[in-house]
């Protein structure tokens, strides 16, 4: 049988729908409901603690939901919904699945300074874990060890690095504390409902299965590559389990324009005719965090450079790509300013494949979506500070005032 061929346009489409982004956003209140569609579109959200703008894990949900009560994910994580673990990176992973990530629990994370310590001071982890045990839940603080200069490890101390190998491990479980996002441990049995607990866990094999399965829905179509990097997991064990999955008929063998890799699609895959809405992508989105695959999908070449010296930036400190439609036509370096009451771009840049016939429309679109975030972040206004060459036409958009979003 001939194999399915794929354009890159309807690659573009069936991730995007995959994603979540052919759905409409809610027009009306937003709540736990929609937080679940999410869910079920991306599978994980990724978290992380820059807060120049707003959180990214925050900034997923905007880019497929709107304006949504900031507590969304807080909120579920209290009601036990939702909970963290080490999956893509840090993840707030839905807790219906936490039978898939347990033979994880019994593996290490992969750096050399953990698994020494793991083994030089399994006594003192076991005293640390009866600590939570007998006074949690509570945070690295209360157990600290350190004395005199702060040490290496991201200036964890001892009682620090014991709590995340406990939490790796599967033993204790952790939740944010919102004013200043900190880690807060206690044992897992308090964390997780029972029932969530008793359910059976399925073999290593399995499990690691069913996560290439559900990266495969979450991604519409993709690679061996795309598919271990969503779950974070071995590119040889990922084309072991994607051939079962082949033979299974769960997944199916296509080529894409452009792509000289295998490719396979999840067998419920669609492709949409277009995709109706525009979205500024955290760093951190699954669209775009993968910078490989977005480099495939919308010849995007995307790096954060926050760690980059600011002489050096090229973009700017906390930059956001901006889909329209199907395309990632521009970016920009985003602060909320708080003191100000302004959300302010430092830099606005159209990408290659956006003329300067088409700079107006983009340029349009992009200050209606500012002007959304703006207001979801209770800032006053959209102020165009900075560089680019997209940030004139951004201002002079601006300054005409609040689009609708396209469609």
């Amino acid at each position: 049988m001939a194999r399915e061929r794929l354009s890159l346009a309807q690659a573009r489409r069936m991730a995007l729908g995959a994603q979540g982004f052919a759905d409409a956003r809610p027009t009306g209140r937003v709540d736990r409901r929609h937080l679940r569609r999410v869910y079920d579109r991306v599978g994980l959200i990724q978290i992380d603690s820059v807060n120049v703008l707003a959180r990214s894990q925050e900034l997923v949900l905007f880019a497929r939901l709107g304006p949504h009560p900031r507590s969304l994910i807080d909120d579920a994580t209290a009601d036990g919904e939702v909970f963290e673990y080490w999956v893509h990176e840090a993840n707030h992973v839905p807790v219906a699945d936490h039978h898939l990530y347990r033979w994880s629990t019994a593996h290490p994370r992969r750096w050399p300074p953990i698994r020494r310590f793991i083994a030089a001071r399994s006594d003192f982890i076991e005293e640390i874990y009866e600590q939570v045990q007998a006074r949690g839940p509570l945070m690295a603080s209360d157990l600290t060890t350190r004395q005199g200069k702060k040490g290496s490890w991201w200036d964890y101390d001892d009682a620090k690095i014991a709590l995340e190998v406990l939490f790796d491990f599967g033993r204790v479980t952790a939740v944010r504390r919102p004013n200043d996002f900190a880690r807060i441990y206690d044992v897992t049995e308090r964390v997780i409902a029972p029932e969530v607990l008793a359910r059976p866990t399925p073999t290593e094999h399995d499990a690691r299965k069913e996560l290439v399965a559900r990266a495969a829905k979450s991604y519409g179509v993709a690679t061996i590559a795309d598919l271990a990097d969503y779950h974070r997991q071995g590119r040889t064990i990922c084309k072991q389990l994607v051939a079962e999955l082949i033979e299974e008929g769960r997944l199916l063998p296509v080529e894409v324009e452009g792509w000289d890799r295998p490719t396979v699609i999840h067998r419920d895959a669609t492709i949409p005719r277009r995709i109706p809405n525009r979205a500024l992508l955290s760093p951190w989105d699954p669209v775009v965090w993968f910078r490989e695959r977005a480099e495939r999908l919308f010849d995007f070449h995307y790096r954060i450079e926050i760690y980059t010296p600011k002489p050096k930036r090229r973009f700017g400190y906390y930059v956001l790509p901006f889909l329209l439609g199907d395309r990632i036509v521009g970016r920009v370096d985003l602060k909320a300013d708080r003191a100000t009451g302004a959300l302010l771009v430092q830099s606005a840049w159209r990408e290659p494949n956006v003329d300067v016939e088409a700079e107006a429309e983009v340029a349009h679109e992009l200050a209606g979506e500012l002007a959304l975030m703006a207001a979801w972040l209770e800032l006053d206004l959209v102020d165009v500070v900075g560089a680019g060459d997209l940030s004139p036409a951004l201002a002079r958009a601006v300054a005409a005032g609040p689009t609708a979003t396209c469609a």
